[in-house]
């Protein structure tokens, strides 16, 4: 063991890397546990800045082939030997169009650049379900590996601007600040840039090294306060992992507590005695069954995810039982990459004993992963069978409904109402189509009806944005969707005054029954906050003698259909297995409800479909040969078309009696 080895840092390790998987694993007492993730970014920040200003004061220089030779031999034959691993999983578990996206994951994953790829995704409203891509926690590495490429630069040119500690603190200083503040501020405006993007983590890597240069002998010569520091920062640590989840906006400002946290158990930890246990806190880091986890830290890390993706993916309600059998696998596995793979070649003496024995085998290593992984997204691509292209086909247009391919449902920002209208301008009747995706999904069917009876459809749509005059919580922007209620007012108003024939909504109903704000108190009474608004938003045409109609939300599934019945078709199974029990999915209590409100409101129906997907137990995602769903709860465009006979029946035959 080096001289040099701290324990509490690996004990810092082991409860990284706990709060991540805890929290990938669904421990919702931890909602914060992906906040581990910036532990290692500072650890990493700790050692590395460490390890190169002591190479700059021993030697005068730093040699940066090295360098990288000793990161490639710790990090890079671990990871691809996951990447390839998962990759060969894949094939039985996902079906080839799944195979053939997630493998371009892989291939980001192999070059260290899926962070970059994953912020292109997170814009795409309409993008497959980032959360099943079993590559994806490898952003943080790629962000570790971007440090690693940089940071040793910028330690070279403040030697270089002018030697000495305080160059040194200036430089990482100002480099941390800007990130931070940069960070802090696209948290609010573009959160995916504040979290994927390398530069605006930096700030947590500069932490770590400013903490090298804090003065262990202060800390030594003050065991009591060294001790109280170290609570301090576990206590900040354990408030994180207690107090953050996923609606807060992170990184941000929040994130200033784990990293603060982890800062000062470090500068604890420096000064603190290793021969008697004058700190508690470190002494408890120290523990044999931490340093043990610690050890495993980083194989625990890259299996954990695919783990427990793949055995979603195969038993979509996993029990408890089912997850502790997948953190059995995944320390079995760990322990097996760690003995076989990470440290054999860590240790490798041939390796060790020169630069280019290590990177040369690194850059092929990685242009191999690179290779594998394109030609893995090829072959799969080759491999659909002719009902995968049915299926393939059926999702691409998911997101083609008149309205949306249109251009006319408004991003989440957007305020001002910008009405489409389809059919004839001059049509002496129009009808209007008001709500959120769940109302755009009706535009196809609605347009094609109105046409046929000499309608106009104008369309005001806007994402996540209900027609009930509530206001509700936007997971992606990380606050109350205001933009939303602005959008609303003004909507109605503009409705009013256009004085259609008929307004159609609909909305994400299922919502109604979702704790969407993480302030419960301010929510306390969401059902009959969202009742009222419902109510309100009716009457509010109903006054203005516009008759309404409220057509009744889809069900809301177990999985998401696309890829379910795709998987399903690929393993030899049914479309069945995809469906979901009509209690779980109907929302029959919301509709009941629904129907109670528009029955008391004069010039208001109710139109339910559910017939069309449920029978009395079951609510099917495949219907008449076609996928019925593109995801778990949006129509797919092309069934959508199939319900236009209802449709008009059901809208327009009263319509045309009151002209």
């Amino acid at each position: 063991m080096s001289p040099s080895f701290r324990p509490d840092i690996e004990g810092l390790r082991a409860l990284a890397v706990s709060g991540v998987v805890a929290f990938h694993f669904g421990l919702s007492d931890l909602p914060g546990g992906f906040t581990g993730v910036d532990i290692f970014f500072v650890i990493s920040g700790y050692l590395i800045t460490g390890q190169l200003l002591r190479e700059i004061a021993e030697d005068g220089r730093l040699d940066l082939w090295r360098f990288y030779a000793r990161r490639a031999r710790r990090l890079l034959p671990a990871s691809l030997f996951v990447i390839f691993a998962t990759l060969v999983a894949g094939y039985f578990i996902l079906s080839p169009d799944e195979q053939a996206l997630y493998s371009k994951g892989a291939m980001y994953a192999s070059a260290y650049a899926i962070n970059f790829w994953l912020i292109r995704w997170s814009f795409d409203y309409f993008a497959p379900d980032a959360a099943n891509n079993p590559f994806i926690h490898f952003w943080s590495l790629s962000v570790e590996e971007q440090f690693y490429l940089v940071w040793p630069v910028l330690l070279l040119l403040a030697a270089w601007l002018r030697p000495g500690r305080r160059t040194v603190i200036l430089v990482i200083g100002l480099a941390g600040v800007v990130s931070f503040a940069v960070c802090a501020w696209l948290t609010t405006v573009s959160q995916p840039w504040a979290f994927y993007f390398s530069p605006l983590r930096a700030w947590e890597f500069a932490a770590g090294g400013l903490a090298t240069m804090g003065p262990a002998r202060f800390w030594r010569d003050r065991p009591r306060l060294s001790a109280a520091q170290s609570c301090l920062g576990l206590a900040l640590i354990a408030g994180a992992y207690l107090m953050v989840s996923e609606d807060s906006p992170f990184p941000g400002v929040i994130a200033l507590v784990p990293v603060a946290g982890t800062v000062l158990v470090l500068l604890s930890g420096s000064g603190a005695s290793r021969s008697a246990a004058q700190n508690l806190p470190i002494s408890v880091l120290a523990l044999p069954p931490l340093q043990w986890l610690g050890k495993l830290s980083y194989s625990l890390y890259l299996w954990h995810w695919p783990v427990i993706v793949y055995a979603t993916m195969m038993v979509p309600d996993l029990s408890w039982p089912g997850r502790l059998a997948c953190a059995a696998l995944t320390l079995a596995l760990s322990i097996f990459t760690y003995h076989w793979i990470e440290n054999p070649i860590r240790r490798n003496s041939w390796l060790m004993a020169g630069a280019a024995r290590a990177l040369v085998p690194a850059v092929m290593l990685t242009g191999a992963g690179v290779v594998v992984a394109y030609g893995n997204a090829r072959f799969a691509e080759h491999n659909l069978s002719p009902e995968q292209r049915v299926i393939a086909s059926s999702a691409a247009q998911s997101s083609t409904a008149r309205a949306t391919n249109a251009g006319c449902v408004l991003d989440l920002e957007t305020i001002k109402p910008n009405p489409c209208v389809f059919g004839a301008k001059d049509a002496e009747h129009s009808v209007v189509l008001f709500g959120d995706s769940h109302a755009d999904h009706w535009s196809t069917p609605l347009i094609e009806a109105a046409s046929k009876n000499n309608y106009r459809v104008v369309t005001y749509l806007k994402s996540s944005c209900r027609a009930s005059r509530v206001t509700t919580w936007n997971s992606r922007l990380k606050r109350d969707y205001t933009e939303c209620d602005q959008w609303r007012e003004q909507s109605i108003r503009d409705i009013i005054a256009l004085h259609p024939s008929l307004v159609v909504i609909s909305e994400f109903s299922m919502g109604n029954m979702m704790r969407e704000s993480p302030d419960e108190l301010k929510h306390a009474n969401w059902n009959e906050e969202w009742r009222s608004g419902l109510r309100w938003t009716l009457g509010a045409f109903s006054q203005a003698g516009i008759r309404v109609a409220v057509i009744r939300d889809v069900p809301f599934n177990s999985s998401y259909a696309d890829k379910c019945v795709a998987r399903a078709l690929w393993r030899g199974q049914t479309p069945a297995a995809c469906d979901t029990q009509r209690v779980m999915a109907a929302n029959d209590d919301i509709a009941k409800e629904e129907r109670d409100i528009v029955r008391g409101i004069p010039n208001a129906t109710y139109l339910d479909m559910t017939n069309r997907f449920c029978d009395q137990t079951t609510c099917h995602v495949f219907i008449d040969g076609m996928l019925a769903f593109r995801d778990r709860h949006h129509l797919a465009t092309p069934f959508a078309a199939t319900l236009e006979p209802p449709i008009e029946r059901a809208l327009f035959s009263k319509v045309a009696a009151e002209k």
